[in-house]
């Protein structure tokens, strides 16, 4: 079982930037880790932990991109309401995949850590 407190309040005291970059972070390794079928409980934790994790930054992210990471916590539950069925079609799950290692760049082009100053 996690703890849920710790793990928001080491969370919040990261910059908006550092937090959308952790978030990334995660859907890459929703991407990489779809490839192995021992990773079905870890790739769902990881998509729970994705869900919180924006629930904890959409509230202090521009407009844009609060719309941007809710339509991403959207996705995220309908695989997460249909993952054991997801998680045994491998077509699906390299769907899953792909739509992961997007919206990691997307999450991590909104976060601005890449931008040369």
């Amino acid at each position: 079982m996690r703890d849920w407190n710790a793990l928001k309040s080491r969370y919040l005291r990261d910059d908006l930037p550092i937090r959308l970059g952790n978030l990334a972070s995660n859907l890459a390794r929703i991407n990489s880790r779809c490839q192995n079928l021992a990773n079905r409980d870890l790739v769902e934790s990881l998509l729970q932990e994705s869900k919180v994790f924006i629930e904890w930054t959409a509230k202090d992210a521009e407009v844009e991109i609060a719309a941007e990471l809710v339509e991403l916590q959207v996705e995220l539950a309908c695989w997460q309401y249909s993952w054991t069925s997801i998680w045994e079609d491998t077509e699906q799950r390299i769907k899953v995949a792909e739509a992961a290692r997007i919206w990691s760049e997307k999450v991590l082009n909104m976060s601005g850590l890449l931008a040369v100053n």
